[in-house]
């Protein structure tokens, strides 16, 4: 390469690259990590993994949809654009049903909502049966009494999941223990 031919690619490609950072600051991104401080899924650090294949029983961080997030926000749940950790316990065909506190999954029984938040207020509720359609999930993370997930606010769509999510150094006993890369549950 003579030296005006490097002058010349030095010069286009600075205009490049600043072109390509400006696009990808201005562009919307989407998290790779995130760190849990909800007792709705084990507190700590987990690696995001955009486009792999969401399953039944996977946990998934999902950005909540309006009014949700509004809701969630306003009750301080959750702050403005933090997403949330959830298993998909249903996925399109699936039957889901709420009848009084008991929420079923093609008739068996997966959870039980509560009347109130440790605060004390209602909490929201939906009664009936549907059928998922296809673009929709149920989220519930069975192993947390109170977790606010779709036993309060029924299904969301699938375009709200960033991607499925894998523990990286996690508490998952609550004991102040962390550990590395434990199963997800």
């Amino acid at each position: 390469m003579t030296r005006r031919t490097c002058r010349i690619a030095a010069v286009l490609a600075g205009p490049v690259f600043a072109i390509l950072f400006a696009a990808n600051a201005a562009l919307p991104s989407r998290p790779r990590f995130i760190w849990n401080a909800s007792a709705s899924a084990p507190i700590g650090l987990y690696a995001i993994h955009a486009g792999a294949p969401i399953g039944r029983f996977d946990l998934v961080a999902v950005m909540p949809p309006e009014p949700l997030a509004a809701f969630l926000a306003r009750r301080d749940y959750l702050a403005g654009g933090v997403p949330l950790l959830k298993h998909v316990l249903g996925v399109a065909g699936q039957r889901i049903c709420r009848s009084g506190s008991i929420v079923t999954i093609d008739g068996m029984a997966v959870a039980a909502a509560l009347p109130r938040d440790r605060a004390g207020r209602a909490l929201p509720v939906w009664q009936g049966c549907r059928r998922l359609a296809a673009g929709e999930v149920f989220l519930v993370n069975q192993g947390v009494r109170d977790s606010f997930d779709g036993r309060y606010f029924g299904p969301i769509p699938t375009r709200q999941i960033i991607g499925r999510a894998a523990p990286l150094w996690t508490d998952e006993h609550a004991d102040g223990r962390f550990e590395w890369r434990a199963s997800p549950r």
